[in-house]
């Protein structure tokens, strides 16, 4: 599962902290960007007022390299492993062809009105499968 979706990303100078660099905190937004993106282009879903929803459950981020204000960067998304509840989306944000920041988190599908975790709807397996396969 080597597809990516391509996020451009806007900064802001308010992005930009004392050590002159994007905040740590600040490029999890983007990888937020980029998984909203994701989820619209790929699933056909919001994700936002939907009963049945995706959610984190686990995130890990490795910072490679700074994010400068003046960087043209990009957040690339895609999925590294697709189970019965959750799959794992692969984000890198880019400047370049250099990978300053790699993020892997654990998305599970969420029931809001019955406050449980349930399979992945087969329409989003679908959806994925012909989005894998374009």
């Amino acid at each position: 599962m080597a597809k990516q979706l391509i996020t451009p990303i806007q900064k802001r100078f308010s992005d930009v902290d004392s050590f002159m660099h994007v905040n740590n905190i600040w490029q999890q937004t983007y990888f937020d960007l980029g998984k909203t993106e994701f989820y619209s282009k790929v699933l056909g879903i919001t994700g936002v007022f939907d009963s049945l929803r995706i959610i984190t459950a686990s995130t890990h981020t490795d910072y490679l390299g700074q994010v400068r204000l003046t960087d043209d960067i990009v957040v690339t998304t895609d999925v590294s492993r697709l189970g019965n509840k959750s799959m794992t989306l692969h984000q890198r944000i880019l400047c370049g062809d250099k990978c300053l920041t790699e993020s892997s988190s654990v998305m599970v599908a969420f029931d809001f009105d019955a406050q449980t975790t349930v399979p992945i709807p087969a329409v989003w397996r679908e959806k994925l499968s012909e989005y894998l396969t374009e």
